[in-house]
């Protein structure tokens, strides 16, 4: 594995309840690996390389397909809590014992979920751009299955906000997604993305009861990352994790939307080198995070 990059490690197949899940595996061996769980209407491709990459030093890198999505069989099923059990399946596939869960967008969902019904299995949480069960304003009436028609537009609108410099790392950032040129993962289905974003707007549904009840269960270490400028899940929605998860610590990208942590993937990658290899109460070294920004 440690021979791999993002960019040459080849796409893998395993087979769980007759499903063949879609992954790549790459990095230091030996290590707790970080698993990948992608955003609405996106394949393994979707990641930045830099990201992946750059973790993938210190640590194995797993990469991974749902059920119905890219290269993955089976049927994408309209619920966060029936995408969890295909995690759980497809982790027990490949025997992995404890795993630390990177989880962007509905990953980030699919990531609480599995940490509320599963907590043996992780060691700590990355939450980007993501939200509590029946949080404010995640509705996502302005999503629709259709949205990457023109991914470019897309992601430029969606993950960057419209200043000048966000634009301008936006564009830097679809530059990197091209980066590996074979075996790249086959696009979402409509049916795939339809399923997904029935999911997530049923995750968004405030609850009668108990709205942010559950939160208070999952007790892993933490770290919340979200842009200032969120506009597909707003801002207050990281404040709210931060406030009722009780081992989590939350950073605040400025001047970024959905896709904060590559917008300033210098500072993220410091921020997780040290939740990853510090204690539970480390606090990230401001001075060395000014730094990575500039």
């Amino acid at each position: 594995m440690s021979n791999y990059t993002h960019e040459t490690v080849p796409t893998q197949f395993v087979e769980a309840n007759g499903i063949g899940y879609a992954y790549r595996r790459f990095g230091k061996p030996g290590t707790i690996p970080l698993l990948f769980l992608g955003y609405f209407n996106s394949n393994i491709d979707g990641w930045d390389p830099d990201v992946t990459n750059s973790l993938a030093a210190d640590h194995e890198v797993i990469l991974f397909d749902n059920a119905g999505v890219g290269a993955s069989g089976g049927k994408t099923l309209p619920t966060v809590a029936e995408m969890t059990k295909h995690c759980v399946a497809f982790r027990r596939a490949l025997g992995l014992k404890q795993i630390h869960v990177v989880g962007f967008s509905l990953g980030g969902m699919i990531a609480q979920q599995l940490a509320l019904e599963h907590p043996e299995l992780i060691e700590r949480l990355i939450l980007l751009g993501t939200g509590p069960r029946g949080g404010e304003d995640m509705t996502f009436t302005e999503l629709s299955a259709e949205e990457q028609a023109d991914p470019v537009a897309f992601l430029l609108g969606a993950f960057f906000s419209p200043s000048e410099a966000s634009q301008a790392a936006g564009r830097e950032y679809i530059e990197r997604l091209e980066s590996r040129k074979n075996d790249r993962d086959l696009p979402v289905s409509r049916d795939s993305a339809v399923a997904q974003l029935a999911a997530i707007r049923k995750w968004g549904t405030i609850p009668a009861t108990g709205r942010y009840a559950t939160l208070k269960s999952i007790t892993h270490p933490t770290l919340i990352v979200h842009g200032n400028k969120d506009i597909v899940v707003t801002p207050i929605n990281a404040f709210i994790l931060a406030e009722h998860l009780p081992n989590a610590q939350l950073i605040m990208y400025p001047d970024s939307s959905h896709g904060a942590f590559y917008q300033h993937r210098k500072a993220f990658l410091e921020h997780v080198r040290i939740f990853l290899s510090e204690g539970d109460s480390a606090v990230p070294d401001q001075n060395a995070i000014k730094s990575s920004v500039a």
